[in-house]
């Protein structure tokens, strides 16, 4: 039997592929898009019986060749860029492709668990599950939203599901082997570049009511998005939609100061305060864009009531405890 990961060569997916090899799972089945060639590099170090690029899998999956040989699918591939606007392409991207796995799995009774996001809320300020607080500010929001909304209503007419269908509503991840992702990587990957190569790091000025780098997200370490993931292969009993994040918002002040001295620990240099970097114009505040207003979460927190009911238990690690991880990592990996 295998399991069958998708963009298993991004970000989030390599971290699972690399997670299962740790717990002695080795027949994996990678599925992406090798457009970007670069992103072989994070399946180097990982352990896979087969590579299909994301049409072939499809076409494959569609002629049968699966068929009851899958352990489970777990469905991360999709393009994040939140600023796409191509909206023909992120459907048939995210939403359709998405739908056809679904109907497979549901069709063969194979495990699913897919990778929604936090884009899903907008810019509300309640991050619970429910379709109330749901209002997408872009087409890659309403696309994950979307495919949200056709899991629920299958549900609905069905009343149960034969298997397990687990949606994932991650918030701001960061972590190893993202760096393929660009200026969609996260924003603790840039502080370390800005300073690695600047010596200093950038943030918005003040908006939506925020002081300078007071805007608050929900970053949660790659490990631990990966942790929750094999928490539900290992209950296929447990089906839903959930928040995936700390369930603590910080802000970009305090992840540029642990990035910053996470940095400056590596060179043997002492710790200061974000008072004392931005006087010394380690930290600098540049104008807000005006293209992202309007666009732009300036608070997410994970309500994570469900992913606790659930019986996932665990710790998530802030940002003071994962970032100086990371940036020993990025330091042996640039």
């Amino acid at each position: 039997m295998y399991t069958i990961v998708t963009g298993a060569a991004g970000f989030i997916g390599s971290n699972i592929v690399k997670a299962l090899n740790d717990r002695g799972v080795t027949r994996i089945i990678a599925v992406d898009h090798l457009t970007r060639g670069d992103k072989f590099r994070n399946l180097v170090d990982c352990e896979i019986v087969d590579y299909l690029d994301r049409e072939d899998f499809l076409d494959r999956l569609d002629a049968g060749a699966f068929d009851g040989d899958v352990e489970a699918i777990v469905h991360q591939g999709a393009c994040s860029d939140t600023t796409e606007r191509d909206g023909r392409f992120m459907m048939d991207n995210n939403y359709r492709y998405s739908l056809a796995i679904l109907d497979w799995c549901l069709d063969q009774e194979v495990p699913l668990l897919y990778a929604s996001s936090a884009a899903t809320y907008g810019g509300g300020r309640v991050f619970r599950e429910e379709r109330a607080h749901e209002a997408p500010l872009n087409v890659y929001g309403y696309s994950k939203f979307l495919f949200d909304q056709v899991v629920r209503q299958k549900l609905a007419v069905a009343g149960s599901f034969n298997s397990q269908v687990v949606g994932f509503r991650y918030f701001n991840v960061y972590g190893p082997r993202e760096s393929h992702k660009g200026r969609m990587a996260s924003v603790a990957f840039h502080h370390f570049n800005q300073y690695s190569n600047e010596g200093k790091v950038r943030l918005f000025a003040a908006c939506d009511g925020f002081a300078d780098g007071e805007q608050r997200r929900d970053f949660v370490f790659v490990e631990d998005v990966a942790r929750v993931n094999l928490f539900f292969l290992d209950h296929p009993e447990k089906s839903g939609i959930f928040n995936v994040g700390t369930g603590r918002a910080q802000s970009f002040n305090e992840l540029a100061v642990a990035s910053v001295n996470a940095c400056r620990a590596l060179a043997g240099d002492e710790a200061l305060p974000l008072a004392q970097l931005v006087q010394q114009g380690i930290i600098e505040y540049t104008p807000f864009p005006a293209d992202l207003r309007g666009k732009y979460q300036s608070f997410t927190e994970a309500d994570l009531t469900r992913l606790r009911k659930a019986g996932y238990e665990a710790p998530f690690l802030s940002l003071e405890e994962a970032v100086p991880d990371y940036v020993r990592w990025l330091s042996t990996h640039a």
